[in-house]
């Protein structure tokens, strides 16, 4: 589980529900089905003009996807794959790393090194990789917009649940009592709106945009690291090369391990 979602989350609901007592005001104000709705509904209504049947199909995924914690193999442990298997095509040649591809789980990273093994043009291996690279992050771009777009139709949205709730208050304007029951309704749409938009839909796509980002990077890594192997670069040129992609402090921690 992606504990920093959940932290979000939660924070996110306590804060508003805990400055709503805070300052006064009931929670039970939130029971109002006309405000759910025109928020809720509306979002999902504008999301399905929007967008496509099967783009949103993969609505659910996508909010289960950020409460997941990615399965990326680290990249000091991609990287010492990679020093392992250059030293092996080295020793033993470019076909002994066939039996090494049952032990990696990254489909992308296996179908690379498929076609290393067996003698593909190092150009066409870059420009299958770098089309499937492509893809994935265009995909990811659609599954973003979703929420993008939804965090931009709530607000507005909670505006308009103001007015509707505005124009029924102006009904009660000889009941005082009412008035002031029908005019904080009225609001609570707009509540509704800023919240969902700005503390559940843009933070998630935010976050599906962070997690795209790091897997983008991490199938880069691979890219080079296969085309180097496909080169016969040394042990020590891939290493450098990959080192790259790796953080400092992640590379002062395996230096500390390699002199220990």
């Amino acid at each position: 589980m992606e504990k920093s979602t959940v932290i979000g989350m939660v924070l996110g609901f306590v804060s508003v529900f805990v400055g709503m007592v805070l300052k006064g005001a009931a929670i039970s104000s939130l029971n109002n089905p006309a405000a759910f709705l025109i928020i809720f509904g509306g979002t999902f209504s504008c999301l399905f003009t929007g967008f496509t049947m099967e783009q949103m199909r993969n609505f659910p995924k996508l909010v289960k996807k950020v409460f997941q914690s990615q399965d990326n193999r680290p990249k000091t442990e991609m990287l010492s794959l990679f020093v392992e298997l250059s030293q092996i095509a080295r020793r033993e040649g470019i076909l002994a790393l066939e039996n090494k591809v049952a032990d990696i789980k990254d489909p992308f990273f296996r179908s690379g090194l498929n076609m290393v093994i067996d003698g593909m043009d190092p150009e066409f291996v870059s420009d299958v990789l770098d089309a499937e690279l492509q893809v994935m992050e265009q995909r990811h771009a659609e599954g973003m917009s979703i929420f993008t777009q939804a965090g931009t139709y709530a607000p507005t949205l909670g505006v308009l649940g103001a007015v509707v709730g505005l124009i029924a208050a102006l009904g009660n304007l000889k009941d005082i009592d009412k008035l002031g029951h029908s005019i904080a309704a009225a609001f609570i749409a707009t509540l509704l709106g800023i919240f969902t938009g700005y503390v559940l839909w843009l933070p998630i796509a935010n976050k599906l945009k962070t997690m795209s980002q790091m897997e983008v990077a991490q199938k880069r890594m691979i890219i080079e690291g296969i085309l180097s192997l496909q080169a016969g670069d040394s042990p020590t040129a891939i290493e450098a090369k990959l080192k790259v992609f790796i953080p400092q402090t992640e590379r002062d921690q395996i230096k500390g391990r390699a002199e220990a």
